[in-house]
């Protein structure tokens, strides 16, 4: 089996990435078992996209982790947590990596972001445009 992505489908992706309204939809998915919100049913993945996908959801809530703290700060983990309705280790670990990169900064009333990501944005958008390129590359000599 080979799993192909068209145009169409790959730009609906990556606006999700980009777009916290679409993400926020994405993330509110999630479906209730005996009182529990249960992540929705893993995708069909294969080998030579697994770590590509893998890292596009680390992406894609290191993202959401962001805007939504852009639209809440001051904010902390369990509020962003509940937000964003992920598990507060990973609203933890988006955080760490959004710090390591100058994009937020700890204040005493919780995360807030930093200036930087005014000139950040621009510049992840348009390495994913160069991504959405080198894919549509792909897709073309797949076939």
């Amino acid at each position: 089996m080979y799993f192909t992505i068209n145009s169409s489908d790959f730009t609906l992706m990556i606006k999700e990435i980009l777009n916290i309204g679409t993400c926020i939809t994405s993330v509110n998915k999630y479906r209730s078992i005996g009182g529990f919100l249960m992540k929705p049913e893993r995708k069909e993945r294969i080998v030579l996209t697994n770590v590509i996908e893998t890292e596009l959801d680390i992406l894609k809530r290191h993202v959401l982790v962001l805007q939504t703290l852009k639209q809440n700060e001051p904010a902390g983990i369990i509020k962003l947590s509940e937000l964003t309705k992920h598990p507060q280790h990973m609203v933890r670990y988006s955080l760490r990596i959004l710090e390591q990169e100058g994009l937020i900064e700890p204040s005493p009333q919780g995360a807030v972001t930093t200036d930087s990501v005014s000139k950040a944005t621009p510049m992840l958008k348009q390495k994913l445009k160069d991504m959405q390129d080198t894919i549509s590359e792909i897709v073309k000599e797949l076939g």
